[in-house]
Order: C-alpha cells, then structure tokens, then sequence
C-alpha cells in the first residue's frame, strides 16, 4: 500500500458502508445540530423552530456524500451555515457539528484538498453573521469556538490519516520481509544442495575411479600374475574401505551448521595430499609434485579447496587421459597459492563442452569435475582455467587468495 494513502482505500475502490454505522451516525449528527436550534438568536431557550429543523435536515442529508464526493459534502454542509444566522437562527458549534463530520471525511480522503477547503470552510461559516448581527465579545467567543470546530476536526482527521497511513507502510514491510525470509530459505536450501552434491561427487568420483583403475588391473594380470592379482585386489578393499569411512565423515560433516567439524572427522587439506597422491600411484598413476615458495597454513576453506580440485583434477587423468604420468605444480606467493595439474596425455580425449569446459571420451556421458571446480575455486574468490596443452595433455590451474603472510614470514 502506498504511503500517505488511508488503510481503508484499497486500489481506489471505497469499502462497503456499513447500513447500520451510517443511520447511526446520521442520527447522532441530526440530534447534535437539532439541539443547538434549543438556543434562540433573543438568548431564550425553547424547542427548536422550523428553520432550524430544515437546516438541520438538509445539512444531514448531504452527509452520504462524504464517502464519493467529501469536497462537495462539505460544500453544502458550510453554505447552509451560512444560512443559519441570516434566517435568524443562533450560529453555535452544536449546528455546524455536519460541517466537522465532512471536514474529518475531506482531510481522511484528500490531504491537499483538505488543508485548503477546511480552514476556508471555518472562515465561511462566520463570515454573514457580522452582516446581521452586533457582535459582542461573548458573541466573538462564540463565533471563534464555531471556527475552532472544523478545524479541529480536519486535524483529528489528517492525523487519522497518517496513522492508517504508517500502518499500512508497517504491513507492506513485514510482508515484503517474509517474501525475503522465504527466498533466503530457499536460496540457501538450494546452496546447501549444491554444497552436498559438490562434496559426493568429489568424494565418489574420486574413489571409484581409483577402485575401478585398481579392478582392471586385477582383472588384466588375474591368470598370469595371482600374486599381483591379490596385490590389487587388496588396494581395491583398502580403497573402498577409504570410501566407506569418507564418505560417513563427509556426510558427518554436511550434517552440521556453518563451518562446524565433528571431533575426529578433519577437513581434508594439502596436509592429506602425500596420501591422496600414493592412492594414485596405487592404481597406476605416476604423480610427480614440486613446490616453489614457502608453504604456510591455510584457511579451512581454502585448503579444502585446494584438496578438492587436486584431487578431482587426478581423477581426470585417471578416467579420461588414458596418461600414466601426471605433475602437480604448487606455487606459493605473497596473496595467492597457483596450483597447476598437467598430464602428457598419450590418449587424447575426444570431447569437449565449450559452455563448461567438461571433457569426456564419446562413451562416457558429460560429468560436473570441471564445473565442481570452477564452483569451488570461486566460493573462496579464486578462479579456475582448463585447457588443452599444445604439446599434447591437459593443464588444470588455479589461483586461490592466501591471508597476508604475518611478520617475520617469508613470502
């Protein structure tokens, strides 16, 4: 609802009056008007004489209007007022209360209206009694108290006003700030979803890859090599008991609020990268790793994320390099770490799609690795490329943002 316009005006269409609270209001405001004709213009008191009941009538009759037309209403009700003292009726605040009934409607419905028509309205009303009558000062008194009254109720009116107004600007706010609780939920109901799934495919991607790799060399040795056999058939158990005990941590982890880590369930990070490489070299991989700078601690999400695309880009060469050699570039700068992950690429791979840059062989459908990758690395405010190398292979790199390194530390 627009501010400045009254709780009862919706779309500019009136409510419907009630029948009942409007004969009220019309008996109630005939009797008070009725009632100051008791008060004759000689200073006696007597019933009210028959101008006075027609004044009366017509003044309340022009009291409907107050709802569609308030301007007029209060037209007609001021111009009969100033029929009161030339009739030879007494001008009193009991026989202009139809005039403050409409002021109070104006100044509701149209506030620039009302700040004009009401004070103009008060000044008409006393402005023929002069003309037949000697004033005196309890005269003047009289006639002031008789200007005081549609002004007072234009004010009553005008604060009415503003009031529906603020409530309905307090309503708009509150409805407008649960549309906003609902599409935070909702937002970060479907970040989470995308968190959970970002950590599953990390996770199982990574470990099947090895399990399936560590399967087909069992399978390639089973009748001429049985020790060797056994050998891969243990690293498969040592795998998928890997699998099985990260992926209870894992979903341990996501069960939790914020950044919170269950004891003994740790964040994987480049700490834990010596034994995800050996994973690899496990199921024939070669990885090779160099440093350049000096390494430091990490924050928890950028180290995680470091983990994360080491690992998922691995498990790249492993499903669809067809490379048995692979190297891991970790360079350390002042703000910012450079991972880079290249293998030779001695199978190349056959597909590519350019709105993600995912690469797969004609017989694998498109996977989420490099997309899962680029999501990571900017969730920490790095960015991530992948491209094809032009001596053959591919080259993964990243550039994550580190913490200004502290006193004393060397860049």
């Amino acid at each position: 609802m627009p501010a400045g316009v009254p709780a009862r005006i919706v779309d500019g269409v009136l409510p419907k009056v009630d029948v009942r609270r409007e004969v009220a209001i019309l008996a109630t405001t005939f009797a008070i008007c009725l009632s100051g004709g008791v008060i004759h213009a000689d200073g006696t008191f007597g019933p009210p004489p028959v101008a006075a009941c027609v004044v009366a009538a017509v003044m309340c009759a022009a009291l409907p209007l107050r709802h569609r037309a308030p301007l007029a209403a209060l037209a007609i009700t001021t111009v009969c007022g100033m029929v009161v003292a030339p009739v030879g009726l007494l001008l009193t605040p009991l026989v202009v209360a139809p005039v403050a009934v409409t002021a109070y409607f104006l100044a509701i419905r149209d506030e620039r209206r009302a700040a004009a028509a009401v004070p103009l309205s008060a000044a008409l009303l006393v402005s023929t009694t002069p003309l037949v009558e000697t004033l005196s000062w309890q005269d003047v008194t009289r006639l002031g108290s008789v200007v005081a009254v549609p002004l007072v109720a234009g004010v009553l009116g005008w604060s009415v006003r503003n009031r529906r107004a603020y409530l309905g600007a307090v309503e708009e706010r509150a409805r407008r700030a649960e549309k906003s609780r609902e599409s935070e939920a909702r937002r970060r109901v479907a970040e989470e979803r995308v968190r959970i799934a970002r950590e599953l495919h990390d996770l199982v991607a990574h470990q099947i890859t090895l399990a399936n790799a560590q399967a087909m060399v069992a399978a390639q040795v089973f009748d001429v090599s049985p020790e060797q056999t056994r050998k891969s058939l243990e690293d498969v158990i040592e795998t998928t008991r890997t699998a099985l005990d990260d992926l209870r941590a894992t979903v341990g982890l996501l069960r939790q609020s914020g950044d919170a880590v269950a004891p003994g369930e740790p964040v994987p990070g480049l700490s834990r990268l010596p034994a995800l490489l050996e994973s690899f070299r496990r199921a024939g991989l070669e990885v090779s790793v160099h440093h350049e700078g000096t390494a430091r601690p990490l924050p928890p999400g950028v180290d995680l994320t470091a983990y994360r695309i080491i690992q998922e880009a691995l498990t790249n060469v492993t499903k669809h390099a067809g490379s048995g050699n692979a190297r891991v570039d970790l360079a350390w700068n002042r703000d910012r770490l450079a991972i880079t992950i290249a293998d030779d690429g001695r199978t190349a791979r056959t597909s590519a799609d350019p709105a993600t840059g995912t690469v797969t062989p004609p017989d694998r459908p498109p996977g989420y690795g490099l997309i899962g990758m680029r999501e990571r690395a900017a969730a920490v405010g790095g960015q991530l490329s992948a491209r094809r190398r032009p001596e053959g292979g591919f080259l993964v790199s990243t550039q994550l943002p580190l913490p200004p390194a502290k006193a004393g530390e060397a860049p």
